[in-house]
């Protein structure tokens, strides 16, 4: 047995929805963090948990776009885990979104005033927007009800808000820093492989 199927049968024992727990736990936590000021949250909390929360997001969104090349390249299925993780990286840019309206501006006007205004804000609500019919429709009834080639071709959308949530945190981030750089490369990265395979599915 390959280590790849070694692995697949520990994951068939492990439930989906233990995503949204661990997920649920760390926003938590770090909230927590940031309401009593420890270790990163010592100075400007409410813009550390926003960035800790929109963080966390593009790396969810990174994973569950991870989930077929991971199967193709090495075996590993975390197919199962695939809906789980979206709505989890959903929930977290919704954090992100209400950190930032709710804690950091603090006004309607001034939520509104900031997207116009900040380009890096503009891209990343347009992502915000982009990932919300995803979530509302990542259910086994709204995959009926669309059809699922109809519901395949709405969730692509995954691939824009990513690269959108990631052209964001290279804009937030003030002078060269390679995080969010390789964000963007491995978002890219992804489409390009994808596309690749469409095409040769294509010529199939």
């Amino acid at each position: 047995m390959s280590a790849s199927q070694t692995l697949n049968g520990g994951l068939r024992r492990v439930p989906a929805w233990t995503i949204y727990i661990v997920g649920a736990v760390y926003a938590v936590w770090e909230f927590w963090r940031a309401l009593n000021q420890i270790g990163p949250y010592l100075v400007e909390p409410i813009n550390v948990l926003e960035r800790a929360y929109g963080e966390i997001a593009l790396i969810l969104l990174v994973a569950g776009l991870m989930v077929t090349p991971l199967r193709k390249w090495t075996g590993v299925n975390l197919i199962k885990f695939r809906r789980a993780i979206g709505v989890t990286a959903f929930f977290f840019v919704l954090a992100h979104f209400l950190v930032f309206a709710i804690l950091d501006v603090q006004s309607v006007s001034s939520v509104w005033t900031e997207i116009v205004k900040r380009p890096y804000v503009t891209v990343g609500m347009a992502s915000f927007l982009m990932l919300i019919p995803l979530a509302v429709t990542s259910n086994n009834l709204s995959v009926r009800k669309l059809g699922a080639a109809t519901w395949r071709k709405m969730h692509k959308l995954t691939y824009p808000a990513a690269i959108l949530g990631a052209i964001h945190y290279l804009w937030l981030v003030k002078g060269f820093q390679l995080e969010p750089i390789i964000y963007l490369v491995v978002i890219l990265g992804l489409l390009a492989a994808r596309m690749k395979w469409n095409r040769a599915q294509a010529m199939a």
